[in-house]
């Protein structure tokens, strides 16, 4: 690559940033400290992990309504204390993440969901992470494959979804 090639890509590169930045200030931003110090989901990251965790682990969910959505909001309390055991450099990352994907640019731009998480149906957020997951730019790629493992882990390491998947839980040797 020539020298002045990779200037324009740098400058490029930099005004992109630039406008991405600008168009996410005074966005929520993605994990909040509670009281405590402990980082918690904002409410619109706890929207965004909510579409993601019922479009990842579709069939795993109970099939009620009212059941689903308690299910839903003990997976997301559970998800807070997975992060809050994160390393800081690690919640700093997911932070960032989440708060360009609660943004109307992030979600179009990273993710391709032009509705919001909240009012997406799952068909589109599966989608959606379908984009991500098959897309050449690999920060998307990783992205999706970030919050997929991190919903998966922590919805299949809880006891009480293991009945519902078929595993009785670990054999005891003793």
């Amino acid at each position: 690559m020539q020298r002045r090639t990779l200037m324009k890509l740098g400058l490029g590169s930099g005004l992109l940033l630039s406008l991405a930045g600008l168009g996410l200030r005074g966005t929520e931003p993605g994990l909040q400290a509670d009281g405590s110090g402990t980082p918690r989901q904002s409410p619109r990251a706890r929207a965004v992990m909510g579409a993601v965790a019922l479009a990842v682990l579709e069939g795993a969910w109970p099939d009620d309504a009212a059941e689903r959505a308690r299910a839903l909001q003990a997976h997301l309390d559970q998800m807070d204390g997975a992060i809050a055991g994160f390393p800081p450099a690690l919640q700093a990352e997911l932070g960032q993440l989440l708060t360009v994907l609660s943004s109307a640019a992030g979600r179009l731009g990273l993710a391709g969901l032009r509705t919001d998480w909240a009012e997406a149906g799952t068909a589109a957020v599966q989608a959606a992470l379908q984009h991500m997951r098959r897309s050449r730019v690999s920060l998307r790629a990783q992205a999706y494959q970030a919050l997929r493992d991190l919903h998966c882990a922590v919805f299949f390491s809880s006891p009480g979804h293991w009945s519902r998947m078929g595993y009785p839980g670990p054999q005891s040797f003793q």
